[in-house]
């Protein structure tokens, strides 16, 4: 039995939210193939997910385990790893892609990776096991249900942190006040690694970062691209074994200059093209 969704998507760009009518993209009608991930829905929409790591040998076990079965690809970016990373990766995940980054940072990573993704949908985690693969059927769920991006939130209703400071909370919070002031968004987490979006998106966001600022370029983009972005609740643990790479002043300086630096960027929207309609996408 097809199921075809109803209403609309609430966005959170473009200041007050607004509707966006539910369209799908990515998938042409003809493609006729669903994929469960559900006992109530089906996708026809194939996804890959992006896990750019270095020197997570220890948490990897964990992090691939919580990743849904009915994931099409995954693609771990190695960043020159010293430890076992892409061996352990290798012999948990059989067909495993693997990108060797040629470039330095998270956002050089991230970026690599979307490059290699053959998937409709792109899904980005961490490989420290802070992020919970349980939880990617939620983003998945959004982007078919009409949303251009996905952007995971620690702080809207049914979310949480276990691991984030009170100076990187507060330092977030300045952040994401300033992003929404300036972008007329209505975030409520700016600086979050978890996202999903449709890849034929990647040319509105033009990703051009090295840092873990590319999350917030991500989301400034994404909005001043006029892309329907609905936010999902997830839970943020605890790294599990070893320690961040994560500077908070050193990066939330860059992630500062991002936002300011953006206003005076021009970005050209490209069009939209609608190649199947919900019903097409979404079946249960």
């Amino acid at each position: 039995m097809t199921m075809v969704l109803q209403g609309d998507v609430k966005s959170l760009a473009g200041g007050p939210f607004h509707t966006v009518p539910m369209t799908t993209y990515g998938i042409t009608a003809t493609q006729g193939k669903f994929t469960s991930v559900s006992d109530d829905l089906a996708i026809g929409a194939t996804v890959s997910v992006v896990v750019p790591a270095m020197n997570e040998a220890e948490n990897l076990p964990h992090v691939f385990a919580t990743l849904p079965r009915w994931v099409d690809e995954v693609i771990l970016v190695d960043g020159n790893s010293t430890d076992d990373t892409v061996a352990v990766a290798r012999a948990l995940r059989p067909g495993l892609r693997v990108v060797n980054q040629t470039g330095k940072g998270k956002g050089n990573a991230l970026i690599e990776g979307f490059a290699a993704a053959s998937g409709d949908i792109i899904v980005m985690i961490d490989a420290d096991g802070s992020t919970d693969g349980h939880e990617i059927i939620r983003f998945v769920s959004a982007l078919v249900a009409g949303a251009d991006f996905a952007k995971g939130s620690r702080f809207t209703s049914g979310a949480g942190s276990d691991d984030i400071s009170f100076t990187r909370s507060l330092g977030n919070t300045v952040l994401t006040t300033l992003t929404n002031w300036l972008y007329g968004t209505r975030y409520t987490d700016l600086c979050y690694g978890y996202n999903a979006f449709w890849a034929r998106h990647l040319d509105a966001l033009a990703l051009d970062c090295d840092g873990f600022e590319i999350e917030t370029l991500m989301n400034v983009r994404a909005a001043k691209a006029g892309l329907a972005i609905q936010e999902v609740p997830s839970h943020e643990r605890c790294r599990i074994h070893g320690t961040s790479n994560l500077h908070a002043v050193r990066d939330g300086w860059r992630v500062l200059k991002t936002i300011l630096r953006e206003r005076t960027r021009r970005i050209t929207v490209p069009e939209r093209r609608v190649t199947a309609t919900v019903s097409e996408h979404v079946a249960a």
